[in-house]
């Protein structure tokens, strides 16, 4: 569903299950994943978050969480969210490596991470709960404000537009494209050269930058 791996201080976060739907059972291993890179990182560290085929993240399961009663649904929003304020918070730098389609949920998750480079080739990135029939927390409306530039976040919101990797890039939601063959590479590349600030001051900035929409968030 998810695998960790890591090289000398570089991890790789690999969601390999097919469209990478977000469930209960793919957000307890998520959380595992972020007890492990929280647990005391040194100096170099820094986290490349990459799906595999077609699809970064197709977003929430919706078929298996409309069988949620109401506390299943609250856990699961809790849960999202603390997912989203310790990505954010991480002491380190992450880069999205988009592989494919991210679309909301997926989106969410890309703007998680620090930097984000798109596939150029293939793959849309789309806030396309408007069209899925899904409302949009206030805390994840405020989490966009805080990412993405103002008309980004109406245009993205009110028509669920879908963003190629240029449009992204124009847009703000992106940062980067790349050929699939290099799109690891360059994501592993960019997250090693920020890891090569001081770690204790780069903690400190991102955590001050991020400590609005983690505030949000719990």
């Amino acid at each position: 569903m998810i695998e960790l791996s890591k090289n000398k201080q570089m991890y790789t976060v690999t969601m390999n299950n097919d469209a990478n739907m977000i469930c209960l059972d793919w957000q307890q291993r998520m959380l595992e994943i972020l007890d492990q890179l929280e647990v005391n990182p040194v100096a170099g560290t820094a986290m490349v978050l990459i799906g595999e085929g077609k699809f970064f993240s197709n977003g929430l399961n919706l078929e298996v969480l409309r069988k949620l009663d109401g506390d299943g649904w609250s856990k699961f929003a809790a849960q999202m969210n603390e997912i989203h304020r310790r990505m954010l918070m991480l002491p380190f730098p992450t880069v999205a490596a988009v592989n494919g389609h991210a679309f909301a949920g997926g989106a969410f998750l890309a703007l998680s991470c620090d930097y984000r480079i798109m596939r150029e080739d293939r793959g849309w990135i789309c806030i396309s709960e408007v069209d899925a029939g899904v409302p949009l927390p206030q805390g994840m409306m405020e989490f966009l404000r805080l990412r993405l530039p103002a008309a980004t976040v109406r245009d993205a919101v009110l028509t669920g537009k879908r963003y190629d990797a240029d449009d992204a890039i124009a847009a703000g939601f992106a940062d980067d494209k790349a050929p699939l063959e290099n799109l690891l590479s360059g994501a592993t590349e960019l997250a090693t050269d920020l890891a090569r600030k001081e770690p204790g001051i780069f903690k400190a900035i991102k955590q001050a930058y991020y400590a609005p929409i983690a505030a949000g968030l719990r």
